[in-house]
């Protein structure tokens, strides 16, 4: 866990450095973290979102599929990237690759980093609500542990759609909550303007989440973000999803989806 002053930033703060243009996306830290990534495309439905990356990477021989959630770092990544705003076939391809991770018993490692899921009219059309739900029910069940790490925003059933972890690890300066701030502010104020003010009652921050339980661990981030220092905070992944792996390789599927189902229900 970050032994850096809690107080020393606000919500604010912390909300700004998660969205830092800066901050490295989930295909940075794959990159920096795996021996190779090979990505798998498609929801053999529709077509393939690429808000959402997947695939099987490898650590020392150890393959694990990864499910990440990927902004842009321009305008035209971004319009391709759909903002990092995950369309229902996304959430269908993420849950054909865990699927296929359980029938090959690979970990499953999932990267969060969104503003939420997508809100527009097609997406609701092809059944944006009942994709998030139905990777919820599945991953719950899944026979293979579930590694999960917010990484930038994670915001409403866009994050919790690839969430269902039986670790949870937010970055120090990520931020992890039900909406945006400003579309908490809209609801509550019917203002969007007020994010500021909605963030500091939010609990949104790592430090908030795992007072409250919701989270696992806090990884530390440098001074001024995780883009500070991309191959130390990929060290620090790396090493976590190492740990993850020899502490859940002797858990037999029945314990691990027991363990899975308190661990939520007890938040």
């Amino acid at each position: 866990m970050a032994k850096n002053n809690v107080e020393e930033m606000s919500a604010w703060d912390r909300v700004l450095l998660a969205r830092k243009p800066s901050r490295p996306t989930a295909l940075e830290y794959i990159e920096n973290i795996f021996d190779d990534f090979i990505e798998f495309s498609g929801d053999r439905n529709f077509r393939d979102d690429k808000s959402i990356v997947t695939g099987i990477a490898t650590i020392d021989k150890q393959a694990f599929t990864i499910i990440a959630e990927q902004k842009g770092r321009d305008t035209k990544e971004n319009i391709e990237r759909n903002f990092g705003m995950p369309n229902p076939e996304a959430y269908r391809k993420s849950l054909r690759l865990m699927k296929q991770a359980e029938k090959f018993h690979r970990p499953i490692i999932t990267f969060i980093d969104t503003k939420g899921a997508y809100p527009g009219i097609g997406a609701e059309e092809r059944g944006q609500g009942e994709a998030i739900a139905k990777n919820l029910m599945e991953m719950s069940a899944l026979k293979v542990p579930i590694l999960v790490f917010v990484i930038g925003e994670g915001s409403s059933g866009g994050a919790l759609a690839i969430g269902v972890g039986d670790r949870i690890i937010m970055l120090e300066n990520a931020i992890y909550s039900i909406l945006s701030p400003e579309g908490y502010a809209s609801i509550l104020w019917k203002d969007g303007s007020k994010a500021k003010e909605a963030a500091e009652i939010m609990r949104l921050t790592s430090h908030d989440l795992y007072e409250l339980r919701v989270i696992d661990e806090i990884l530390e981030e440098p001074k001024g973000g995780a883009g500070e220092d991309l191959k130390k905070m990929s060290s620090s992944i790396k090493q976590e999803i190492k740990k993850f792996v020899q502490d859940y390789k002797d858990i037999n599927p029945e314990e691990l989806i027991q363990k899975r189902y308190e661990k939520f229900r007890n938040m």
